[in-house]
């Protein structure tokens, strides 16, 4: 029957459509609608309070600064999954977080993963230095938002705020206040990302 090549055209194009609908083959696009519900059944203590969106979210597009003051924007890292942690030298909830998410960059940072701090306010050069002084922090960037035009473009009220981007620069989790960074859960649940790709 002359019908049948054009029938199995048409069921291999549903199954391979039903396939990426349901997470079965991995595409490119697969990227921006990862299942993040593996992680999110993951989280206990303090890190209950990231909040997975229902659905990607585009990132802050303004710029920021190295140290010194080169420009700098968020779009530089897509390829990798970002923990991205807005913070002050005047925030005690960050003095209190940022050695974990220096742990977690020690245990994940790489070609797949990486930690972006971002100092948000008016936060001199050299408190920010004596700020990851104090702490024993090493491995973590001292990048400066001075005007907060990415932190008001992320709607960042309070610090810290931490928010995950998926590889494709999407804003996947927000967790307001401080959490435990270091802990099991927070390292599963990067673990579940890095594993969902």
């Amino acid at each position: 029957m002359k019908f049948k090549p054009l029938l199995y055209t048409a069921a291999a194009i549903g199954a391979i459509a039903a396939a990426v609908t349901f997470g079965l083959q991995d595409t490119p696009e697969q990227t921006s609608t990862v299942d993040t519900s593996a992680a999110q059944a993951l989280l206990e203590g303090s890190m209950k309070k990231l909040i997975f969106h229902p659905a990607p979210k585009p990132a802050g597009t303004a710029d920021f600064t190295t140290f010194d003051g080169d420009p700098l924007n968020l779009s530089q890292w897509q390829g990798k999954w970002t923990v991205v942690n807005f913070w002050a030298t005047w925030c005690a909830p960050c003095r209190k977080e940022m050695p974990m998410l220096a742990e977690l960059q020690t245990e994940y940072g790489g070609e797949t993963f990486e930690v972006v701090t971002i100092a948000t306010t008016r936060n001199p050069p050299q408190a920010m230095q004596a700020f990851f002084e104090e702490i024993n922090v090493t491995n973590l960037p001292l990048h400066r938002d001075p005007g907060s035009a990415l932190a008001r473009e992320m709607a960042v009220l309070g610090l810290p705020v931490t928010v995950i981007l998926n590889p494709d620069g999407q804003e996947i989790a927000r967790l307001s206040g401080d959490a435990d960074w270091a802990s099991a859960s927070a390292k599963a649940m990067i673990e579940a990302l890095l594993a969902s790709n």
